[in-house]
């Protein structure tokens, strides 16, 4: 069952990750784990990028360098 929203997808995938990772590896293994759904959620891309941002506004993820990611 996917999760509810991207940002409880992003937060799970870098919780189970423990580094920093690239946004393209979140939203693959977001997909992978079935935390995603493509066809609930039409532009996965988007989706993740806009969960970061406001994640990163939040101060709860920091980005580390061009597009990596990591809990804060």
């Amino acid at each position: 069952m996917p999760m509810t929203s991207p940002r409880e997808a992003v937060l799970a995938v870098l919780r189970d990750a423990g580094e920093p990772i690239h946004w393209t590896v979140i939203q693959d293994r977001a997909l992978r784990a079935g935390y995603l759904d493509p066809f609930e959620q039409p532009d996965v891309r988007r989706s993740v990028l806009r969960a970061l941002r406001g994640l990163v506004a939040e101060g709860l993820v920091v980005k580390s360098e061009t597009g990596v990611y990591t809990l804060a």
